[in-house]
């Protein structure tokens, strides 16, 4: 049974490839995604990843990887609060912070950190139902 203060963590990372996929299917091409001369050109000095692809990371944890049979996601707040890179390797890091029982749902602090330095790149929220696994 879930309780204030259970949390997952996931590492994980994105290769130029997955970064050229998610250009071409979301329509996103900014040549600061997928042009080596613009990013190099960029203040970020080289390409940066697009952030709803490194915060799509939490979409996996909950349909996959964390209680996932049954999870519908309410809504997900999301803050960029510094560029993530490919190759790099990140930790993404849920944890329960609020339980409704009578509604079957959980609030989940959302966070994604670079494994190497420890900073923060993501900060959010996530609210999530489910009827099968969130019984108490």
């Amino acid at each position: 049974m879930l309780k204030i203060g259970d949390e997952f963590r996931h590492k994980y990372s994105y290769t130029q490839d997955d970064v050229n996929t998610y250009a071409r299917v979301s329509g996103d091409t900014n040549p600061l995604h997928i042009d080596a001369e613009a990013g190099k050109a960029s203040m970020f000095g080289r390409n940066i990843m697009h952030g709803f692809l490194g915060a799509s990371v939490f979409t996996k944890i909950f349909g996959a990887l964390w209680y996932a049979d049954g999870h519908v996601y309410m809504s997900q707040t999301l803050k960029w609060l510094k560029p993530m890179f490919v190759d790099t390797e990140y930790e993404a890091v849920i944890k329960v912070k609020e339980i409704f029982p009578d509604k079957n749902r959980v609030l989940y602090e959302c966070a994604v950190y670079d494994a190497q330095s420890g900073e923060q790149t993501i900060a959010g929220e996530a609210m999530l139902l489910n009827k099968k696994q969130y019984v108490w």
